[in-house]
């Protein structure tokens, strides 16, 4: 909670690191007992700051050089806030200890610090010094002219108080120490002791509560109650949070309740007010908001801090939906978020609006808040709403940029991927959009989601991705049977009979439905007929599915086989194990990245290479990285294939497969974005590799088209129809109408 150092500066004494300067501090919670005994002194608030004034202008007199001062004010005792033996057991009980008897002479008050800050021309410590001093002696009344006090005319000992002054104490104590060595006869006045002690023990409260050692604070504050009164209102928040970090809240109340019952210092009650806001539930809070007065326009004093309060307790109602907070605040934080407010009030309206399920008006502030500051908080929220709604793909757009910044938000994206994928019917999700939810999933090695994306290939009639992301699934969570009867089918639906007969095996015992699947392949087994749950939860899918745009047709898979990846795999038995394969030795990761990619598991695969990439034998280094890019570009990862083939030098030839792939691959993609002349840049870049295919002439062809370049469409329409394609033909035909052949 900000507040400036104006609001509290002027009221502390010798204070250890900053002696006289405004301290603001967290304050915390506290709990029971205690009566704050402010009743029978109501009617004498304000005289202390009437007082202090008083005082303040004798010395600009003094200062001008008028000689002549006004009497100043008799200001009224204040009780200190107490401690009782509740907080501090080891506190001896009230009245006893330090009784004096009836007949015992008033006080000899030392004055010398007040004539010290009058010549100083110190206003602040001067007026600090003179209620401390009515503090401790009630019945003393102040000279007129602090200059006129009898100067001290012992050097040493206005040395000393020129050190307490200066807020260095422990020198101060040596001071003393030494010239009581030197005369034995000597000794310190009892006020620079007492005002020594009280400094001390300040410096003390305020390192424990920075420490956060909050026993030691209330019992520091029991030992020294001087310290407890409205000279000390930074002490009494510190004693406060330390009975809020103690369990004792009603404790905490009891303090911030005593200055504002009796401390007058307008910015130091605002002060007070936030701290308990910031430290207090939002239902203790409301008695001492109570203790308000009025100013003396007829307005509120705290209403220059209500903003924040509506801010906080609206924050409040957020974390705790089962909270009903007084509708004025809400209103309030709604006119700021409508008008001069920032995004983070719309936000918060947004949330509050949310978590009671008025998901309308929760968008209605989310996008406010979007409009003004785009934040992952904001983009979280109206995803939310949206995924409510039932608008998963504009949930997914509107988080993708932020879904790494918390977990938070990662999980509502994959909720928002996992609606995406589970809509029905299917719907057709860019190349670029699949790919960023395949990024997010292997990253976090998220089963559900790899087991969404399996049922989502099969929508498209691609078995062999399907069974690619299943097994994946299960690799990740053994034990998730949708996923198993999701690969079940697949085998089936591509005849894999020796697979399929695993998978039965494996899962009998678990699961009835495949148990009871007959060993005969299902070519018609697809998402409608039951076999996928479509978990609404969170689930994501990798780049495998691309439907291009204005006629052009699906496009396949770039991706090159390598022509001894059989061979390579026969070298060993087995790789359907699990192993540690950061264990492995280069070689042994190697075969077993080339094992996994003739099962069609690349993702395992991906890592297996990782680690015989790491070989100093360089022809397993070049094997495993081109082994990297043929996975990678099988999962449909682009950029991840482009890296892993730079990741060891490999020959020419061998170099050319995987770069044309890559290439072919960010064409299509570019397509898709209708970056055309982009999709033209990296199509010639691949023919400065290989020879360009007939789909990708088609996708030459519609990019020029795009361009409103019919003539140089329509000669490549004419060389790919020739091969006859009737996807070119297409084309052509498309191509002379542009250009009015037909």
């Amino acid at each position: 909670m900000m507040v400036t150092a104006t609001l509290v500066a002027g009221l502390y004494v010798t204070q250890s690191d900053q002696p006289f300067s405004s301290r603001l501090h967290s304050s915390a919670v506290g709990q029971e007992g205690g009566a704050l005994r402010t009743a029978q002194i109501a009617s004498e608030e304000g005289e202390d700051i009437r007082h202090l004034e008083d005082a303040a202008r004798n010395i600009r007199a003094l200062q001008e050089g008028s000689g002549k001062t006004e009497r100043l004010a008799q200001p009224s005792r204040i009780v200190p806030f107490q401690l009782s033996q509740v907080d501090y057991p080891d506190m001896p009980p009230e009245g006893t200890g330090n009784e004096t008897g009836a007949e015992q002479q008033p006080p000899q008050v030392d004055e010398s610090a007040l004539r010290y800050f009058a010549a100083q021309g110190d206003q602040e410590r001067l007026a600090a010094e003179i209620a401390r001093l009515r503090q401790l002696y009630p019945d003393w009344t102040p000279p007129e002219d602090p200059l006129a006090v009898p100067q001290n005319a012992d050097r040493q000992l206005e040395s000393m108080w020129q050190l307490y002054a200066e807020g260095r104490y422990p020198e101060v104590r040596k001071a003393i120490v030494e010239r009581q060595a030197a005369e034995p006869a000597w000794q310190p006045p009892a006020d620079l002791l007492d005002r020594l002690g009280i400094a001390e023990a300040r410096s003390r409260l305020v390192n424990a509560s920075n420490l956060k050692q909050y026993q030691t604070v209330i019992e520091v504050g029991a030992s020294n109650p001087a310290l407890l009164n409205c000279t000390e209102v930074d002490v009494l928040w510190r004693v406060a949070e330390a009975f809020a970090n103690t369990e004792r809240p009603q404790r905490a109340v009891d303090a911030y309740s005593y200055i504002l019952a009796n401390c007058t210092d307008p910015g130091e009650r605002a002060a007070t007010v936030q701290k308990a806001a910031g430290t207090l539930p939002y239902g203790q809070v409301q008695p001492l908001l109570a203790l308000e007065k009025s100013t003396a326009d007829g307005g509120r004093e705290f209403d220059a801090i209500r903003d924040d309060l509506a801010r906080r307790f609206v924050s409040e109602a957020n974390e705790e939906p089962a909270l009903e907070i007084a509708p004025e605040y809400v209103e309030r934080l709604r006119d700021l978020a409508a008008g001069r407010g920032t995004a983070a009030d719309a936000v918060l309206l947004g949330w509050y609006h949310l978590r009671r399920d008025n998901a309308g008006e929760a968008e209605t502030w989310f996008r406010r808040a979007k409009e003004r500051e785009d934040s992952a908080e904001a983009s979280q929220g109206l995803a939310l709403v949206l995924l409510e709604g039932g608008k998963p793909a504009e949930a997914e757009a509107v988080l993708h940029r932020w879904r790494e910044s918390s977990e938070d938000t990662m999980a509502t994206y994959l909720a928002a991927t996992a609606n995406l994928l589970a809509a029905d019917p299917p719907p057709t999700i860019e190349d670029e959009v699949l790919t960023r939810m395949a990024q997010a999933v292997i990253a976090r090695r998220y089963a559900p989601s790899a087991q969404q994306f399996g049922w989502y290939a099969r929508a498209f009639d691609q078995p062999e991705t399907a069974a690619q992301w299943f097994e994946t699934a299960l690799q990740w969570a053994p034990e998730d049977e949708p996923s198993a009867y999701g690969l079940a089918l697949t085998r089936q639906q591509l005849n894999d009979r020796a697979g399929f007969a695993e998978i039965q095996q494996a899962w009998a015992e678990r699961s009835a439905r495949i148990a009871d699947l007959a060993a005969t392949p299902s070519s018609s087994a697809r998402v409608g007929d039951g076999a996928a749950p479509a978990p609404a939860q969170v689930a994501n899918a990798p780049a495998a599915v691309r439907a291009a745009r204005n006629g052009v047709p699906e496009s396949r898979n770039v991706v090159a086989q390598s022509k001894t990846m059989t061979a390579r795999s026969a070298r060993t038995s087995s790789c359907t194990s699990r192993v540690d394969i950061s264990r492995l030795s280069p070689g042994a990761a190697l075969a077993r990245g080339w094992c996994l990619m003739e099962l069609n598991r690349p993702l395992e695969a991906a890592d297996s290479f990782g680690v015989a990439i790491l070989s100093n034998n360089r022809t397993v280094s070049e094997d495993a990285a081109y082994g990297q890019s043929l996975a990678y570009l099988r999962l449909g990862l682009t950029d991840r294939a482009a890296v892993a083939a730079t990741r060891a030098p490999m020959a020419a030839a061998r170099a050319r497969e995987p770069q044309a792939s890559i290439l072919a691959d960010r064409a299509i993609q570019a397509f898709q974005s209708e970056r055309f002349r982009e999709a033209l840049l990296y199509l010639d870049q691949r023919m400065q590799v290989q020879q360009e295919p007939v789909d990708l002439m088609v996708l030459r062809g519609y990019s020029y088209m795009n361009l409103n370049r019919p003539y140089d469409a329509l000669r490549i329409f004419e060389a790919a129809a020739a091969t006859g394609s009737r996807d070119a033909s297409r084309g052509l035909a498309d191509a002379k109408e542009a250009v009015g052949l037909n």
